[in-house]
C-alpha cells in the first residue's frame, strides 16, 4: 500500500504540473487513505465497477481530485492520452470530480459539505435495498466549518447508518492558512461523539493504523463511523510539507516537479516520463 500511495503522489503532481494549476497540498495528504481504499475496499480496478453491490468512495474535498485520477489512471480507467489534460478545456478530467465525465467518482463534488450529504443518501439507499455495501467519504478539515457537514452528521446518526464511514484528512491547513486562524475545529473527536458517531483518531500516513481503523469501523453496529486522520499537507515533498501556500491555485515548475519526484523516490527515467506526460503508457 505504501508503494501505491507514493505512486499516487507522483502521478498527482504530474497531473497538476501539466494542468498549470490545482491543489497539490491536499492531494498529497490524503493519498494514503485513497491508496488503501482503492486497493482493498473498492471495485474500481476491475471492469465491473458499475455493479450495484459495491462499496463506494465519495471525495467530498473535491479539490484533491488529482489523487483520485492518479489511482484511476493506474487502474486503466483513464485513457493515458489524457494524462496531460487535467483542467484543460474539453478534457474529461475536470478540476473537481464530475460524475458525467468520470462516472467512477460516484458523484460530482466541489462545493464543500455536499459530498457528505450525498454519501448519507447513498448509505440510506443501500439500506433500503438491503444491499450490504459500504460508503466511504473523505472530507477536509476546513470543510468541517460548513454547516451542511453537521446537518449530514445529525441525519446519519438519526438513521443509524453503520454502513457509512467518514475519513477526515486532518492536515491542519486550509486555503493558505492554519485552521485555527480561520475557525477553530477542536475538540473534533468530542464534537462527533456528541452527534452519536463512533470516532477514531489515527496517524493518517500509517498504513497499519489506517487498516485497523477501517476494519474496526466495519464492526460497529447502529452508528456511523468517523476516522480522524492526522496528516501532513504536501506529504512526501520537502518544500511542500506543512507550507500553507501549497494548498492550491499554484503552478508547479519543471524544476519543482523534478525535485518533488526525486523526494518521492522516482528514477531519472521515471522523472522524464512524468515531464513528457507518458507516465501512464
Amino acid at each position: 500500500m505504501t508503494e501505491f500511495a507514493t505512486l499516487i503522489r507522483r502521478d498527482a503532481l504530474a497531473l497538476l504540473y501539466h494542468a498549470n494549476s490545482g491543489h497539490p497540498g491536499g492531494s498529497l495528504s490524503c493519498a494514503d487513505f485513497i491508496a488503501y481504499l482503492w486497493k482493498y475496499e473498492l471495485p474500481y480496478q476491475t471492469i465491473d465497477w458499475q455493479q450495484l453491490h459495491r462499496n463506494r468512495l465519495v471525495l467530498s474535498k473535491g479539490h484533491s481530485v488529482a489523487s483520485i485520477y492518479a489511482a484511476a489512471g493506474r487502474s486503466e480507467l483513464i485513457d493515458p492520452k489524457y494524462a496531460t489534460t487535467l483542467r484543460h478545456l474539453g478534457s474529461p478530467l475536470q478540476g473537481h470530480p464530475h460524475v458525467l465525465n468520470t462516472p467512477w467518482v460516484e458523484t460530482s463534488t466541489g462545493s464543500l459539505g455536499q459530498g457528505l450529504s450525498v454519501a448519507v443518501g447513498m448509505a440510506l439507499g443501500l439500506r433500503y435495498q438491503n444491499i450490504d455495501s459500504r460508503v466511504y467519504v473523505i472530507i477536509g478539515d476546513g470543510e468541517m466549518q460548513e454547516g451542511e457537514v453537521w446537518e449530514a452528521a445529525m441525519c446519519a446518526a438519526h438513521y443509524r447508518l453503520d454502513n457509512l464511514c467518514v475519513i477526515v484528512d486532518y492536515n491542519k491547513l486550509q486555503s493558505d492558512d492554519l485552521n485555527e486562524n480561520v475557525m477553530g475545529l477542536e475538540p473534533i473527536v468530542d464534537k462527533w461523539k456528541s452527534f452519536n458517531w463512533i470516532a477514531q483518531e489515527i496517524d493518517g500516513h500509517n498504513k497499519y493504523e489506517i487498516e485497523a481503523a477501517i476494519n474496526k469501523a466495519k464492526d460497529y453496529k447502529g452508528q456511523p463511523s468517523i476516522i480522524i486522520g492526522h496528516t501532513l499537507k504536501g506529504k512526501g515533498v520537502s518544500f511542500m510539507e506543512g507550507v500553507p501556500s501549497w494548498h492550491g491555485s499554484v503552478k508547479i515548475t519543471s524544476q519543482q516537479l523534478e525535485q518533488a519526484l526525486f523526494d518521492l523516490g522516482a528514477t531519472p527515467l521515471q522523472i522524464q516520463s512524468y515531464l513528457n506526460g507518458t507516465f501512464w503508457y
